[in-house]
């Protein structure tokens, strides 16, 4: 389990850093957490020793890109629910906006590599159950409001997404955003409170799926 703490870096190491962060994300968003770390340097606009010198391995690239993911999402996730009106605004705010959530999970789900990583990381764990517990709060809140359909949970809202977030190969780009986007109006639609088709069972927690 890693807990190291980051060091304290001068200004422009700080800015290397920052801009190394920034295109790992914008690379693994677009081609997986394998892809090659001279492109990251290149996205970057930095030679691959500098890369080196900051993250001395794809695991430790990784980790930072985790944690900066998922502490924004959650940053993210509180702003919709503090600057929405309703709780039913600030889910389909945070659903549809956050592509840092968005990165979060495509990581985890793409590469084992990268699960392990956000599994064993305390840091990247502490806003993981953060953002499921407040997930939990906005569902039981847009639940009392009359919004969302009281036979869910927050888990099942994580399942869908996790699911709807599963890339399909789409040969054109526009193709596949136009796409995503319908399969997430047609998900928000379908946990609207006036859904009339009953679910089986019980709504799941995030106990139930592991998370």
């Amino acid at each position: 389990m890693s807990s190291e703490r980051e060091p304290v870096l001068r200004a422009d190491a700080r800015r290397n850093r920052d801009r190394i962060v920034t295109a790992a994300k914008e690379c693994f968003a677009s081609h997986g957490a394998d892809v090659p770390v001279e492109e990251i340097a290149r996205t970057a606009g930095v030679g691959v020793g500098t890369l080196y010198r900051r993250f001395p391995d794809r695991g430790a690239l990784i980790r930072a890109v985790a944690r900066d993911s998922f502490s924004r999402a959650l940053v993210e996730a509180r702003a919709a629910v503090e600057e929405e009106a309703t709780a039913w605004q600030a889910l389909v705010r945070f659903l549809r906006q956050s592509s840092e959530l968005q990165l979060s999970v495509r990581l985890a789900m793409a590469s084992p590599l990268a699960r392990s990583i956000i599994k064993d990381d305390p840091s990247t764990e502490q806003s993981r159950r953060a953002m499921l517990g407040l997930l939990g709060d906005v569902v039981r809140m847009a639940q009392a409001e009359g919004s969302l359909r009281p036979d869910i949970g927050a888990g099942d809202v994580a399942m869908v997404f996790v699911l709807l977030l599963r890339q399909v190969p789409i040969p054109r780009e526009e193709s596949a955003q136009v796409a995503g986007e319908r399969c997430l109006a047609i998900m928000l639609d379908g946990l609207r409170a006036r859904s009339a088709t009953p679910l089986p069972a019980r709504p799941l927690s995030g106990a139930d799926l592991g998370l």
